[in-house]
């Protein structure tokens, strides 16, 4: 088995594949500004620093007890409640993970790295 693919329910699944069908979901929710790194500010940030967030990073996952665990990097918008925003997150991404690869979700982390302020 690849370093970068996790085994459950039988099959393998590269965690690329995992990453995108996570990062669609969350995206989907109101009040996530971007996962991880993949945003115009965070590009800006990484034009200026050192500091840059890979894709792979900003959602981890790894398979235990025979379920999925997902752990997802947030950059969200300013003005939205972060447990019910991390709720609406976690939700969208198992409920997106079921769907789509068709394996059990035992956890979905939720981590608010970053806060975007709107345009005034």
């Amino acid at each position: 088995m690849a370093e970068n693919e996790l085994y459950v329910s039988g099959i393998g699944i590269s965690k690329g594949v995992i990453s995108t069908v996570v990062s669609l979901a969350a995206k989907r929710v109101e009040g996530v500004a971007s996962v991880g790194g993949n945003d115009i500010a965070s590009s800006l940030i990484n034009v200026f620093t050192s500091r840059s967030v890979s894709p792979e990073a900003a959602v981890e996952s790894e398979v235990v007890d025979g379920a999925l665990k997902v752990t997802v990097h947030l950059a969200v918008f300013y003005g939205y409640p972060f447990t019910k925003l991390a709720a609406d997150v976690r939700a969208e991404v198992a409920e997106a993970v079921t769907e789509q690869i068709g394996v059990d979700v035992s956890a979905v982390d939720v981590c608010i790295d970053s806060l975007v302020f709107p345009k005034e």
